[in-house]
């Protein structure tokens, strides 16, 4: 599995946020400059994020974005399934139970897909975003 830049600068996007958005809004403007992410992009991002009820814009001189729910309870996969939609590698109709598919009865191999899907979804489940605000300070305290 490929994420796109969506992925990857969203998260790392998001993760600036949530670090340096603890007390007041951050503008798009200091993500950029931090995350060298242009702030059009950047716009793009948040909206998605907004969207999806990860953060919340604040108008104004001091206005900006904020984390809208504690960073311990967003997840990784919460943000990646923002930005990018569905985030399973394989796409298998034997394995999704909304779709059909002629062989699911006889084909062994939607066994590794379920699995593959399953350990990206639980691996990014399980990481929180507050584990990666703690990281990051950690590493800048050095």
């Amino acid at each position: 599995m490929k994420l796109s830049t969506k992925g990857r600068y969203g998260l790392r996007a998001f993760i600036d946020l949530a670090v340096w958005g603890e007390e007041q809004p951050v503008s798009l403007a200091s993500i950029a400059k931090r995350q060298e992410i242009s702030v059009s992009y950047l716009e793009q991002l948040m909206a998605k994020l907004k969207k999806a009820g990860l953060v919340t814009s604040v108008r104004g001189a001091n206005g900006g974005y904020t984390v809208a729910k504690p960073v311990e309870e967003i997840s990784v996969g919460d943000v990646l399934r923002a930005l990018e939609g569905d985030i399973t590698p394989v796409e298998c109709a034997g394995i999704d139970s909304s779709q059909q598919c002629s062989s699911s009865s006889q084909c062994v191999s939607k066994i590794v897909w379920k699995r593959i899907n399953d350990s990206i979804n639980d691996t990014v489940d399980s990481i929180y975003i507050g584990e990666l605000v703690r990281e990051s300070k950690r590493q800048d305290s050095r």
